[in-house]
């Protein structure tokens, strides 16, 4: 049983957890809790620790030992079920994806807030989206906020980290997907917009929204309807009514 924090193990966990650079280097990333580690898909798994109550209350779940009290000062959470696993990046294959004669992909733009960037990735595989495409920009979807907003979509909705997300916007149009971008002050509803047959969506930060030049790129600006003194919405709501527009009326 590990019962020491500065365990060399231990140490490589939480590096993994802090630090993006570590979770490049190693392509690996920090999972924790019960549905979770059910979600995660077994191909993936590196390795497994789990506490001594979780053990004892989980006999059939197997992994490295650590003590309760170790346990809980490693994990990242305010209450720790007892178990963390390693896991393996998922990686897709983009020109696969790309291909087919229709889909919905979306784009995102400085996305900042973890909980946000989680909730598109989960939203996007309820909304069927065939990918979720990133700037560098955007927070670094492994990070242990980001993977629990996700609640287990991060294994089943292909996403991609873009070196320049304005070329891509570009090879996404010269292969025929008719770019859209989510804008207060586009010129159409996003519920009156004939979608085509291959779409993507571009989504901009919190704070700032989409740059002049995601815009400029974009075919067409999609605004949504809204009361009172409200300007914009959230960022993952936005996403949401569009990716569900898409999807009950392409």
């Amino acid at each position: 049983m590990i019962s020491s924090y500065s365990n060399p193990k231990l140490k490589n966990v939480r590096e993994l957890l802090e630090r993006s650079r570590a979770r490049k280097k190693a392509g690996a990333f920090v999972i924790e809790g019960i549905r979770m580690f059910n979600e995660t898909p077994e191909s993936l798994l590196k390795e497994i620790y789990i506490s001594q109550s979780f053990h004892e209350n989980n006999p059939g779940i197997s992994g490295e030992l650590v003590s309760d009290e170790v346990f809980k000062r490693l994990s990242d959470t305010k209450t720790p079920q007892g178990i963390l696993a390693v896991v393996r990046n998922p990686g897709y294959d983009f020109e696969e994806i790309l291909s087919g004669e229709r889909g919905l992909f979306l784009l995102l733009e400085g996305i900042q807030d973890p909980g946000n960037l989680g909730t598109m990735i989960r939203t996007g595989e309820a909304a069927g989206v065939k990918a979720v495409i990133m700037d560098h920009d955007t927070a670094d979807i492994y990070s242990p906020k980001v993977v629990r907003a996700t609640m287990g979509s991060i294994y089943r909705t292909p996403f991609f980290y873009s070196d320049d997300l304005y070329e891509t916007v570009r090879e996404l149009k010269k292969k025929g997907v008719c770019v859209y971008a989510a804008d207060p002050a586009g010129k159409c509803f996003y519920h009156e917009t004939e979608y085509a047959e291959k779409t993507a969506v571009l989504i901009g930060n919190e704070g700032r929204g989409l740059s002049r030049k995601a815009l400029e790129l974009s075919d067409k600006g999609l605004k949504i309807p809204m009361e009172g003194q409200t300007e914009s919405l959230n960022a993952a709501v936005a996403a949401a009514l569009i990716m569900y527009d898409y999807r009950n009326r392409s």
